[in-house]
């Protein structure tokens, strides 16, 4: 009977001990295209690792490594692509066995402007009427990168340089086309279909093969390495129920 008593006891030194250290909070630094995802990701794992207090920070994947080689308190980074993260490792800025892909996003072609025919992606940039067509910056934002990708590779650079409306990150270039300051834009599939998106404007999916994958990949930071809410956090992006809520938003499994 006392060994029984003292195995239980341990087991509940040791589960109190666990919830100890996974208690507190965890501070994410997420791509843009994550912005609608994150509220019922963080819910889910809220339910999973109850107790810990998610915090999270949107922006361009290639701001959001400046800012964490400058010293932003981030436990987390959450990138558009596996580049970024790959060069917080090398910059000896995140722990690189916590490397990991988590989800493929999908780019869209979206409008707000109603008459505008969508046939193709070619049709809409060479259409005249369209005298602003948004992308995110390509040099901080992955999916900018696609959209410039997909111009270069149907030919259409030139056609489409002087119409180019450049947002900070894939949010904002979804704002210029939201509020009618472009006519057109290439957006992040996952805020489409966000409830806040859903029911405005029109959009074509753009094909896969016209732009690299865009392989997304998440990172904990020195600072994060060093926690045990943090790393599970990282770990949950990977489980059923975190690729239940990617799905939904269009995302694809990596």
């Amino acid at each position: 009977m006392r060994i029984l008593l003292r195995t239980d006891a341990l087991l509940l030194l040791c589960l109190a001990f666990t919830q100890a250290a996974l208690a507190g909070s965890v501070s994410v630094a997420a791509a843009a295209n994550l912005v609608y995802v994150l509220e019922p990701l963080n819910a889910e794992f809220s339910k999973t690792v109850p107790g810990v207090t998610v915090t999270s920070e949107i922006g361009a994947s290639g701001s959001l490594v400046a800012q964490i080689q400058n010293g932003a308190p981030y436990d987390v980074f959450l990138s558009a692509d596996t580049e970024y993260p790959q060069k917080l490792v090398k910059g000896g800025g995140a722990d690189a066995a916590s490397l990991v892909t988590f989800a493929r996003g999908r780019l869209v072609l979206w409008t707000t402007r109603p008459g505008l025919g969508l046939g193709s992606v070619e049709s809409v940039v060479r259409d005249a009427s369209v005298s602003k067509l948004a992308i995110a910056n390509p040099s901080t934002a992955p999916y900018g990168r696609a959209a410039q990708e997909v111009l270069a590779r149907l030919g259409l650079s030139d056609v489409a340089k002087a119409k180019l409306v450049f947002g900070e990150n894939i949010t904002q270039t979804a704002q210029f086309v939201s509020s009618g300051n472009a006519d057109a834009g290439f957006v992040a599939l996952s805020l489409v279909l966000s409830p806040k998106l859903a029911d405005k404007g029109r959009w074509i999916e753009v094909p896969q093969g016209l732009y690299s994958p865009i392989s997304q990949a998440g990172v904990l930071t020195l600072r994060g390495a060093a926690s045990p809410a943090a790393r599970r956090y990282l770990e949950f992006l990977t489980t059923p129920a975190a690729r239940a809520v990617f799905a939904k938003f269009g995302y694809s499994s990596p």
